[in-house]
């Protein structure tokens, strides 16, 4: 790198703001890589070695076939003697509100014609089974990863996308929407270090003082009448800057998610918990997920809830952790839309929304060929909960949850998943609905798998 010019490049854009709905475009929706997914995925490499490649297509939007007529004005510098004469595209371009649509229709077509079948779980997952052999291609927008244990298979794709795109080979997975990639003989490692330490810059809080945990214990944050409000639009910037860091920091999710729910009047004291978070990220910019090598493919859950914990509307909140092949690949923290009236109602539907992710995992992990042959088991720390789940008595502490009753009965009798009582201690998913203490929160975070590879040792 000595600062020469490598290439000038100019993009010709069409002025996608004057389009009119059902003239110039209908269907703009296209589906993006789930980041769930892609965890999933890094977790199959890690424990069945599978290789990652990534790739980059070339001016991706081009290459999208129109089915609207679109006329565009003719181009500056452009010359033609004609007046009133303008450009009817055949092809997407760059700003057309349909390109991501035309685009990811044209690459799904492709991607058929060479005998992949695209997944139902997610549908940028694409999915070839040959010979007992699997290759898996997920995409977002115009970022590829390709792993799978067939590498006749993965060769022969990297050819033919080649004849049908301009590819740019990008070699190893390395970094991936802002997320670093690191492996070595210990496992996967992901994080947004990089990430992190410009968020830090752009803030001014790169020589602040680090916290040890992401939000203080009891923290009353909620909407008071006498609050003082704050800069909207900086506080709007930084949560969303901050939802985006969660996805390889579950130990700010529960952070994240309190923060959140003020976004429309933000206060002072809403800030300083935005402003403690960073304070916390200053601790450990490094941090991340470990994906390591298990030897097996089973699938686990950790669900909690902590009742009545919102200040304002006294709802509940749930979260959970799951797990394939021993590493962590989803979690979740949010606030229940409705009030429960027990602690045993709150963690009962906390665990539905556990058993629903636990049963989207088991359905990916089927298509990709590997279906699970244990039961799964969702760890909670309730008693009552799991007793009304495995005994559906009647009565009038039940009979408000009863479509979750029923959905979790059947589940239990098709002998899916368990629920096996785990200690309060040992509940990992703690982290997700309150703010625990600094010992406790370093402890889940170890079993976690959630570490550091950047800090000295």
């Amino acid at each position: 790198m000595d600062g020469s010019i490598e290439r000038y490049k100019a993009r010709l854009v069409a002025k996608g703001y004057t389009q009119t709905y059902g003239i110039d475009y209908e269907e703009t929706f296209a589906p993006v890589a789930k980041l769930n997914t892609v965890r999933v995925l890094l977790s199959l490499a890690a424990n069945l070695d599978w290789p990652l490649h990534q790739f980059d297509v070339k001016n991706a939007f081009l290459h999208g076939e129109l089915t609207e007529e679109v006329y565009m004005d003719i181009p500056p510098g452009y010359n033609t003697t004609q007046t009133g004469t303008v450009c009817r595209l055949r092809k997407a371009l760059y700003g057309l509100k349909q390109s991501p649509r035309a685009w990811f229709g044209r690459f799904t077509m492709a991607m058929k014609n060479n005998g992949f079948k695209q997944c139902n779980s997610d549908h940028t997952l694409f999915l070839k089974h040959r010979k007992g052999k699997v290759t898996a291609l997920i995409i977002y927008v115009d970022d590829m990863i390709i792993t799978g244990n067939d590498k006749q298979e993965i060769s022969q794709l990297q050819d033919y996308l080649a004849t049908e795109f301009e590819m740019k080979d990008l070699g190893g997975l390395k970094y991936f929407l802002g997320i670093e990639v690191a492996r070595s003989q210990q496992g996967i490692f992901l994080s947004q270090r990089k990430y992190v330490l410009d968020l830090l810059t752009d803030t001014g809080m790169l020589d602040c003082k680090p916290a040890d945990t992401p939000i203080v214990q009891n923290h009353h944050l909620g909407e008071y009448p006498d609050q003082v409000p704050t800069n909207k639009e900086r506080y709007q910037r930084l949560v969303g800057r901050l939802i985006y860091l969660s996805h390889t920091r579950p130990d700010i999710a529960y952070a994240v998610s309190v923060v959140s729910q003020f976004m429309h009047s933000p206060s002072e004291d809403h800030m300083n918990a935005v402003l403690r978070i960073l304070r916390y990220l200053k601790s450990a910019p490094g941090k991340g997920l470990m994906f390591s090598k298990h030897g097996h493919l089973n699938i686990d859950g950790y669900s909690d809830a902590d009742w009545a914990g919102n200040v304002t509307d006294r709802k509940s909140t749930s979260g959970y952790f799951t797990f394939v092949g021993g590493n962590l690949v989803t979690w979740r923290s949010k606030k229940q839309n409705v009030v429960a009236l027990s602690s045993a109602e709150a963690e009962f539907r906390g665990m539905t929304k556990g058993i629903c992710e636990l049963l989207w995992l088991r359905k990916l992990l089927t298509e990709l060929g590997y279906k699970p042959t244990s039961t799964m088991n969702l760890f909670c720390d309730n008693k009552a909960a799991i007793a009304i789940a495995q005994n559906p008595v009647q009565h009038d502490r039940t009979k408000h949850v009863e479509v979750d009753r029923h959905f979790i009965k059947q589940k239990l009798e098709a002998k899916v998943f368990q629920f096996p009582f785990v200690k309060s201690e040992d509940q990992l998913a703690d982290i997700l609905t309150k703010a625990i203490s600094s010992k406790a929160f370093h402890n889940s975070l170890d079993q976690l798998g959630i570490g550091d590879i950047y800090a000295p040792t």
